[in-house]
């Protein structure tokens, strides 16, 4: 099929790209192209008993006869349940670096125990998933419309034969909300949510945000950049869409905006620019992807990139665009930008 490559090379452009990536507007122009609980005694317990009803973010409900015991995940997903005890059986999505490492979006998550049906874009071994005799399958959302996230379009179908699926929205709405959801999906399973590590978890979260939004008070001229990078490109996230960037805004961080008209390509995510021209936006502060498919700050050797006043200043942090959603991985965001917002120096 000529266009598969073209299809392919598209989806990871966006992949690569900052801001949580516009996904729908790719698929839109591509056509059809026993969970355990970690440890927790109660929590098995209660994976033991059922029924199990859960209600998505699609507002479709899945219902079971027992709490599932048998979960396929997508990493980010897994990682954030095994925060609060609930562990999968099988993952899909960026699991293992090529150096045989967990992928930052594994979270604390021993990869070694869990099966990896696939570990990049468009990846999923069907097979590997049948034999595990999968309850639920349970991913993100990017989008308005549903789609499952890092479940491939050619074999969705084939999957979906397999068992139900749940999806959290990760689109349009700010950070405490898929938060929040997760939280609720880790109860339904069995997770013990009164538990101490989870209820300072969730406090010392609060506490990071206020730390945020105090920072940004006293510091509020200091513009902040979300960036991304490709060989051959750089990307300026817009603050809307994105679940971390619209709660950090909602906590009085100053993004710099790209225009809409400039974000219209990627469905309003975010704009893409030539390395000559990664000087566009003014900025003291830069928040950098940090997920595998980019290349991160210390490999960047674009001169253009050395340039910023940001970079020379040592103003550059990272931003994980696909936050793991547990309380316990999200509190480091907050924490390191209110840092970097502190301590930053205005340079642009």
């Amino acid at each position: 099929m000529p266009n598969a490559r073209a299809t392919h090379l598209t989806r990871r452009g966006i992949l690569a790209a900052g801001g949580a990536l516009g996904l729908g507007a790719v698929l839109a122009a591509c056509g059809d192209d026993d969970a355990k609980s970690g440890g927790s005694d109660k929590g098995t317990a209660a994976a033991k008993s059922g029924p199990w009803t859960f209600k998505d973010d699609r507002d479709k409900t899945v219902k079971l006869d027992r709490i599932p015991a048998n979960i396929v995940a997508f990493t980010g997903v897994a990682a954030a349940l095994y925060d609060y005890g609930i562990e999968v059986k099988g993952v899909f999505g960026p699991t293992k670096t090529t150096d045989g490492k967990a992928d930052v979006q594994a979270g604390d998550m021993d990869i070694s125990k869990v099966t990896i049906l696939g570990n990049v874009w468009d990846q999923f071994n069907v097979e590997k998933y049948a034999a595990l005799a999968p309850e639920v399958l349970l991913t993100t959302t990017f989008d308005n419309v549903g789609t499952l996230w890092y479940v491939p379009e050619a074999s969705k179908d084939k999957i979906a034969k397999l068992a139900p699926s749940a999806a959290i929205s990760v689109f349009d709405r700010q950070l405490t909300e898929p938060l929040q959801r997760m939280w609720e999906l880790a109860e339904s399973l069995g997770a013990d949510m009164k538990a101490d590590k989870v209820v300072q978890a969730k406090k010392k979260f609060e506490e990071a945000a206020a730390r945020l939004r105090a920072a940004t008070k006293a510091n509020p001229d200091i513009k902040v950049l979300a960036g991304s990078a490709s060989a051959e490109l750089f990307y300026v996230s817009g603050s809307n869409l994105s679940i971390d960037l619209e709660y950090f805004k909602s906590l009085g961080v100053n993004f710099v905006e790209p225009p809409e008209k400039a974000k219209k390509a990627t469905g309003g995510w975010f704009e893409s620019l030539s390395w000559e021209n990664v000087d566009k936006y003014p900025a003291d502060v830069i928040i950098m992807d940090d997920r595998s498919s980019t290349i991160q700050p210390a490999d960047i050797t674009e001169a253009t990139w050395k340039k910023l006043p940001a970079v020379k200043a040592g103003q550059v942090i990272a931003r994980s665009p696909e936050p793991i959603l547990s309380y316990d991985k999200c509190t480091p965001l907050l924490e390191n930008l209110a840092e970097a917002i502190e301590n930053a120096k205005k340079v642009a």
